[in-house]
């Protein structure tokens, strides 16, 4: 993450509004998430686990994973938060 994302970290919204935005946007790959979405879901893991620097590639691997295996499932249902 860039210093100019970590000082914006704190003008971020809510992880919540987050995951909403992220799950109305359309992938063109067919099963493969949007890298935004990706990206927003990896956010979420980062503010989840506490903001923890340093696992950004581990967040990044479980958030596609997960998007991933939703889209391969069909699953409309929200994630637990």
């Amino acid at each position: 993450m860039s210093t100019r994302a970590k000082s914006n970290a704190s003008n971020q919204p809510a992880p919540e509004g987050i995951e909403k935005r992220a799950g109305s946007v359309n992938s063109s790959a067919g099963d493969a998430p949007a890298q935004v979405e990706i990206q927003l879901r990896a956010y979420c893991i980062h503010v989840e686990r506490g903001g923890r620097h340093g696992c950004d590639l581990d967040d990044w691997l479980q958030a596609e994973r997960e998007l991933t295996e939703e889209r391969r499932l069909g699953s409309n249902t929200p994630r637990n938060i």
